[in-house]
């Protein structure tokens, strides 16, 4: 790395790199340095109130071996992640692409309104919808319509549980990935479609696929993170939906079960191990679907 060409590059363009100093220093000290000291902490017992006490793999041996919830949140993970994942990529993606075909006006209406649901804690609407009483809006109308005869407790049985949790996930998952998509559309040069004309593209999907798809690769690649970090790390949903824990564990994903462990149990050196392990599931995702957009890291 050539420290003398970076340093001039830095001073050339001093203003900008003021401006993200706040964000920079926080973003080190709250994030990359807890991230990074998870590491160590993961091979120790670790209570905060006593000194950490190395144990080697204890850790990850007990995780893999004795701890048969740890497993089900493993698998609820993958559920989870596999689902929400793609299709709130593509759902990202087709709205944003929608979106960018209406008036300035329109646009930025639209974009409000999709975008908002990713900031605001809606779960208490969700849990009126889903209510397990006759009065839940979803039962209301299952049984008007002669589906059910009885109401349905989704957020209590170990059957729909799960289900619900996905269904309101892919609801707020519109967040930084979908604007990186709308911003993205915003940002191609028109000229470029013109040329396409030019050439034979005659349809919106020509465009797409020929022109729109290739000039959005860092795009693609950022949303692509942000979905992948966002579903193997849900547990909030889960948590305010359907209660911590969920029954028998159906709703149960690896990000709850390292809240259980370093925020109820104050067991740090065992929750450190399990982020551990879930940060090698995210690095793996990125992995292939850096491999599969064709994109270096």
């Amino acid at each position: 790395m050539n420290f003398k060409k970076t340093f001039k590059e830095i001073r050339s363009s001093g203003e900008c790199y003021l401006m993200l100093a706040p964000f920079m220093i926080f973003f080190i000290l709250f994030t990359v340095i807890p991230v990074v000291m998870s590491v160590p902490v993961a091979f120790t017992d670790f209570n905060i109130v006593q000194k950490p006490d190395f144990i080697g793999l204890e850790n990850f041996r007990n995780l893999f071996l004795n701890d048969r919830i740890f497993m089900k949140s493993i698998r609820v993970t993958l559920i989870f992640a596999v689902v929400t994942a793609p299709v709130s990529y593509a759902l990202c993606f087709m709205l944003a692409w929608f979106i960018n075909q209406m008036p300035s006006a329109l646009r930025t209406v639209f974009t409000l309104v999709f975008y908002t649901p990713s900031m605001a804690n809606i779960y208490a609407v969700w849990q009126l919808i889903f209510s397990g009483d006759r009065y839940g809006y979803f039962n209301s109308v299952l049984m008007k319509l002669g589906i059910i005869i009885s109401p349905v407790q989704w957020l209590t049985d170990s059957r729909y549980v799960l289900g619900v949790v996905i269904v309101v996930q892919l609801w707020i998952s519109l967040g930084a990935g979908f604007l990186a998509f709308t911003a993205g559309f915003q940002n191609i040069d028109p000229s470029y479609y013109e040329a396409g004309a030019v050439e034979g593209i005659s349809n919106r999907w020509q465009e797409l696929i020929y022109i729109t798809l290739p000039l959005m690769k860092p795009q693609l690649l950022f949303a692509s993170v942000m979905q992948i970090v966002s579903s193997f790390t849900a547990g909030a949903v889960a948590q305010n939906l359907v209660g911590f824990p969920s029954t028998d564990y159906k709703a149960h994903t690896i990000m709850t079960h390292a809240y259980d462990y370093g925020w109820i149990r104050y067991e740090m050196g065992y929750a450190s191990a399990i982020c551990v392990v879930l940060f090698i599931f995210m690095y793996i995702s990125n992995m292939l679907v850096n491999k599969f957009l064709n994109q270096e890291q």
